[in-house]
C-alpha cells in the first residue's frame, strides 16, 4: 500500500494518533454507521481496539486501508479500504464525518483507491450499498461503476436483524 494524492485529498496511513479523530468524527456516528455493516462505537475503547487492528493490518500485503485528510490539513475525514476480497476482486468500503458530505470527496478518493488497484494488477473492482443509502449510491455510480445486481439481505452479520436491498457494482479494468 502506498498514499495516494488528488486534487484536494491525501490518502494516507492511519495512525494511533489518529483514534480520537476517528471517533469523535464518524464511527460514534449513528448516522454515519446507518447504513454501514457495523454499529456506532459506544466508546473511545472500541475504536482504540480498531485503530490497533488496522495497524496490524498494515503489515500484510495485500492490504489497502487509507485514512482521508483534506490535501494541507492532516486532520482525518474519512477512511476507504479494501474490506475483503469476492473471487478475487477487492471490495471496497468506506465512510466519512458526516460535516464532509456532498462535497465530493468520497468519488474522489475512490476513484484514486480504483485506480490504485488496477494499476497493482486488479481487473475487476467489486462495491456494494443498501439501496436505501441514496448518497452512496451516486458516489458509486459517478465513480464509473455499474450496477450488476441486487439482493434482499441482512445488512451483515453483525446486523442479521436488518433486512435491506443491497445494490451490488462493479467496475472493470479498461484494456
Amino acid at each position: 500500500m502506498r498514499e495516494l494524492e488528488t486534487q484536494r485529498l491525501r490518502l494516507r496511513y492511519v495512525t494511533a494518533e489518529d483514534t480520537a479523530r476517528i471517533y469523535d468524527c464518524w464511527v460514534s456516528d449513528p448516522e454515519v454507521t446507518k447504513y454501514l455493516t457495523w454499529y456506532p462505537h459506544s466508546s473511545i475503547h472500541i475504536t482504540e481496539w480498531y485503530v490497533n487492528y488496522i495497524l496490524e493490518e498494515y503489515k500484510k500485503p495485500d492490504c489497502y486501508r487509507w485514512g482521508i485528510v483534506l490535501r494541507g490539513a492532516d486532520e482525518l475525514i474519512g477512511m476507504i479500504d479494501v474490506v475483503g476480497y469476492h473471487n478475487g476482486a477487492p471490495v471496497i468500503g468506506y465512510c466519512s464525518g458526516r460535516a464532509y458530505w456532498g462535497n465530493g470527496y468520497m468519488t474522489e478518493a475512490l476513484k484514486a483507491v480504483t485506480a490504485a488497484l488496477f494499476e497493482d494488477g486488479y481487473e475487476t473492482i467489486v462495491i456494494e450499498a443498501a439501496d436505501l443509502n441514496i448518497a452512496s449510491n451516486r458516489v458509486i455510480e459517478k465513480a464509473g461503476f455499474e450496477k450488476v445486481a441486487d439482493r434482499v439481505a441482512p445488512m451483515s452479520e453483525m446486523k442479521k436483524d436488518q433486512l435491506v436491498k443491497i445494490n451490488s457494482y462493479r467496475l472493470y479494468k479498461s484494456k
